[in-house]
């Protein structure tokens, strides 16, 4: 099974080549990896065309003028040619080389249409401090309890059946498509361990004003889908996500012992 792997960037020559490393370590190989540029101007671009070579043909690197962060995910999307794809942000890494490989053997032992894992967000600066802990566990479409998007591998017919990223949402649009997906009878499976190390301060979580805007969208998201009481339900999202901030905190030792163990 090819695995379709797309970044979308733009100037991010501080991040990419984390991102870049993850990648090309894997032990499966069987990918391709696409980058989705919005016409960056700073070094991004001189950076991507440095890792050409390493790829060793892997990698495709599309330029140009995007209309936002999901306009450039369905530009992948629609590019890809694997049987799976997922998503890895400009500024978060794969949390070991093995990511692939196991979501491979997962799909094929549970025949599965999706799998995801869980989600570790450290600290901007370092990458070294555990700030949120997302233990993923089983999601729930009343509470629009969801996978954490960046671990999400979905076979490509999911997204011709269900659609692409809604350009209406320019925020949470990942929160909609999985609604969607979570509304289908898709097969999901999760891998109970940790598969992407993202960066705090992201467009969904850069700071107060970007979290009540994410708020805000999500509500819309909600009442779009139908779901009851939208209003409380972003309240339990709030409290599942000041949970998994205290969880971070706790259990900090033990999370960065089992990033490490798993990277050995």
């Amino acid at each position: 099974m090819k695995i379709s792997i797309i970044t979308v960037c733009y100037n991010s020559a501080s991040t990419i080549k984390d991102t870049l490393n993850s990648v090309l370590n894997q032990t499966y190989k069987n990918y391709e990896y696409l980058i989705i540029d919005g016409l960056s101007t700073d070094n991004t671009l001189n950076i991507l065309k440095k890792y050409t070579k390493a790829f060793q043909g892997k990698l495709k690197i599309i330029s140009e003028k995007d209309h936002g962060l999901y306009d450039a995910m369905n530009k992948g999307i629609n590019l890809a040619t694997g049987d799976i794809i997922g998503i890895l942000n400009s500024d978060d890494i794969l949390a070991n080389k093995y990511v692939f490989e196991k979501i491979i053997t997962t799909f094929k032992k549970e025949k599965t249409d999706a799998v995801y894992g869980d989600l570790v967000f450290l600290d901007k600066e370092t990458m070294s401090i555990p700030t949120r802990n997302f233990i993923a566990h089983k999601p729930s479409t009343h509470f629009a309890w969801h996978p954490p998007h960046p671990t999400l591998y979905l076979k490509k017919e999911v997204y011709k059946t269900l659609g692409n990223f809604n350009l209406s949402y320019p925020i949470t649009a990942d929160l909609d498509f999985m609604l969607r997906f979570l509304a289908s009878p898709y097969k999901l499976t999760y891998l109970p361990e940790y598969l992407v190390k993202m960066r705090s301060g992201g467009v969904s979580t850069n700071g107060l004003q970007g979290y009540l805007n994410n708020l805000k969208e999500s509500y819309t998201v909600l009442k779009n889908n139908h779901l009851k009481l939208p209003f409380l339900t972003n309240l339990y999202r709030i409290i599942k996500t000041l949970t998994q901030g205290l969880s971070a905190k706790i259990h900090k030792k033990t999370i960065l012992q089992k990033l490490n163990e798993k990277e050995q």
